[in-house]
């Protein structure tokens, strides 16, 4: 029994682990984007974005309030966001976006966890090539027709459109197309679970399961430092 028990507490550990990791992340999209555009949710569509990924989170209304409330103060800590190309173990592609107060500390801890996870950084258009960066949105799969949708939202720059294993649909934009689609969908009353920049490897490395784990967890090291906000990698 103290052995399950042991197990389920690691479990709700990492769970917790990632919920406050996700907080912290969504906690700095906030303050860049009332940084950039303000706090009138109406007329701040990065904002609202944001809104929509920390009820994705389950992060309480009230921590959302407070982090916009912190961003409009005099003293609010100013966050650049800077990208980090590098390569992890057998040749594959790591990209590491941060949000950062200090880009000092961060590239050190960022290089020195490359280092750490047998890999290493790279300069600047390395990898980022590999990827391509796309707009991606989540949505219940409720009253909708994908037929309908998928005719509808290619003219408002959908590039891709499917279901994930969870049976929600998953329609992919291009960068610069964003906007539009997230128009379109307001215009349709569709409220996505999350919308979010993401980078789709546009082609992935197939390793063993043993090298496939020492790539992981070298973007587990990276995930887990304050500064860094995602990592995307082209591991099959």
């Amino acid at each position: 029994m103290g052995r399950i028990f042991e197990v389920r507490k690691g479990a709700m550990f990492a769970r917790w682990d990632k919920m406050a990791k996700d907080f912290t992340r969504i906690g700095k999209e906030i303050a860049i984007a009332v940084k950039a555009s303000g706090p009138d949710v109406d007329n701040n569509p990065t904002l609202r974005r944001c809104y929509l990924n920390a009820k994705a989170c389950n992060m309480p209304k009230d921590r959302v309030e407070a982090a916009i409330k912190r961003a409009m103060g005099k003293d609010t800590t100013n966050y650049e966001e800077v990208l980090y190309e590098g390569f992890g173990p057998h040749g594959v592609a790591v990209l590491v976006e941060t949000a950062t107060d200090n880009t000092t500390r961060t590239v050190a801890n960022v290089r020195a966890a490359f280092n750490k996870g047998n890999g290493g950084m790279g300069n600047s258009g390395s990898v980022a090539f590999l990827f391509n960066r796309m707009g991606e949105f989540k949505l219940k799969n409720e009253n909708i027709d994908l037929d309908e949708l998928e005719l509808e939202s290619i003219d408002h720059g959908m590039e891709e459109i499917g279901e994930d294993a969870e049976g929600n649909i998953i329609v992919r934009t291009n960068f610069n197309d964003f906007g539009k689609m997230n128009e379109f969908l307001e215009a349709k009353n569709i409220t996505p679970i999350s919308a979010e920049l993401t980078r789709i490897p546009l082609n992935t490395v197939e390793l063993n399961d043993e090298q496939s784990e020492e790539v992981l967890k070298l973007v587990d090291r990276l995930e887990q430092d304050e500064d860094v906000q995602k990592v995307y990698h082209n591991l099959k």
